[in-house]
């Protein structure tokens, strides 16, 4: 007999990763608005796409599983862009330090999430051990591209990695 995840957990879920994906799009845009000409260009324009491949996914479960978006995607789609301008405005190297930050916050996210779902899940699942694989990608791209390099490099990671823990604690309730 299969046990079957509890319906909250399941809409938590859901919630907080729209929002995550909706957050790390807007991230990607800011970083874009800063970067664009440049040689990062299209190193950012890809994991955008991705994250929108990522966002259009919960946004498609929003509406299949009727669950309720968080209230705070206004927030989220100011401080996302906000970030990712001012890590792209102190040099590639912050950008991809931000990154770096971000993904590895996800990863443990996703994580615990893929080991919290029942059997009954399994869709739901599968698409966060796609989408955790390709957030590590983006962590890797940000490693292979100086994020460690970059100015204060472990407080501006610390503090990214902070605000991602309590943008997901408050986002799965709000």
């Amino acid at each position: 007999m299969t046990t079957k995840t509890d319906r909250r957990m399941v809409e938590e879920t859901i919630r907080v990763d729209h929002a995550g994906e909706y957050g790390a799009k807007r991230i990607y845009q800011g970083q874009l608005a800063v970067l664009r000409g440049t040689k990062w260009e299209g190193l950012i324009r890809h994991m955008q796409e991705q994250e929108q491949v990522h966002l259009d996914t919960f946004s498609r479960l929003i509406g299949e599983r009727r669950v309720r978006p968080t209230a705070l995607l206004p927030v989220w789609h100011v401080a996302g862009f906000a970030l990712g301008a001012a890590t792209a405005m102190l040099g590639h190297r912050a950008a991809m330090a931000c990154t770096v930050a971000v993904e590895e916050a996800i990863d443990e996210h996703y994580q615990a999430q893929e080991a919290a779902l029942g059997e009954d899940e399994g869709p739901l699942r599968a698409h966060i051990v796609q989408f955790r694989a390709e957030e590590l990608e983006h962590r890797d791209i940000g490693l292979e591209h100086e994020a460690e390099q970059a100015p204060a490099y472990r407080l501006l990671s610390a503090a990214i990695k902070a605000g991602c823990k309590v943008a997901i604690k408050v986002s799965e309730k709000i």
